[in-house]
């Protein structure tokens, strides 16, 4: 099984602003985006994760010409963690496929403001996407989608909470919207209720694990990421 890379000569890392390279091979690339990078080209010509992955993948393969790298997922800018690429056209089909079957699995880290109630639980809602933020819905509404996750809680610490999620439908600011309905927003969202944000603007939500079939080799990959060191709210599990 392929395990993620952690501080070794593997890794590649140019200054703590940078993203960390997670796992590499001819098919796949994953890397640990920090929060406050765009996961692709938003059309503003802000710097972007995608960008700067390709030209990792240019340089350290010594490739000339345009290099072939295209996201299987995003995270939101807020966001941290596992981001995956796809270096072959073959790979980014099937791992295409694998997500709409839902034959991945996504394993997310919040730090959440309160407790939610039930320490363990399945949250189902029914979710549309209006101004830019995802909002409750019902079924059979117009442009509903169901969202679906799983959550345990890890630990306390302090006025928040930990929680491991299992992300089953990838809907657009998904876990944001549903912790909150759940009324334990993500710290430092203020977007979803958060009582105050970072300075960075940041929120408590780590993309921890990522669980893909290899497109070429069919064998398990593991794709761990670790918390951002500087991060001002992972530093509270210190």
């Amino acid at each position: 099984m392929y395990k993620s890379i952690y501080m070794n000569e593997s890794n590649y890392r140019a200054s703590e602003l940078d993203p960390l390279i997670l796992f590499a091979d001819n098919h796949l690339l994953a890397v640990n985006k920090p929060a406050g990078l765009l996961s692709q080209d938003s059309g503003t010509g802000l710097r972007n994760l995608e960008d700067w992955a390709r030209e990792w993948v240019r340089v350290d393969k010594n490739k000339s010409g345009a290099v072939f790298l295209n996201a299987a997922h995003r995270i939101d800018k807020v966001v941290s963690g596992v981001v995956l690429f796809a270096r072959t056209s073959k790979a980014l089909s099937r791992l295409n496929e694998d997500i709409r079957k839902r034959a991945c699995r996504k394993i997310y880290h919040a730090l959440v403001e309160g407790a939610p109630k039930k320490p363990a639980a399945e949250l189902v809602h029914w979710l549309s996407h209006e101004n830019h933020r995802a909002e409750l819905s019902r079924e059979g509404a117009a442009g509903a989608q169901r969202a679906a996750l799983s959550y345990v809680t890890l630990k306390r610490v302090g006025a928040l909470t930990l929680l491991e999620i299992d992300l089953e439908t990838g809907r657009y600011h998904q876990i944001r919207a549903q912790l909150a309905a759940m009324g334990t927003p993500i710290a430092g969202d203020v977007k979803y209720g958060a009582a105050a944000r970072s300075k960075d603007g940041a929120i408590a939500l780590h993309h921890r694990r990522l669980e893909v079939t290899h497109p070429t080799l069919k064998k398990p990959v593991v794709i761990e990421a670790p918390y951002a060191a500087d991060s001002a709210w992972w530093k509270l599990l210190n």
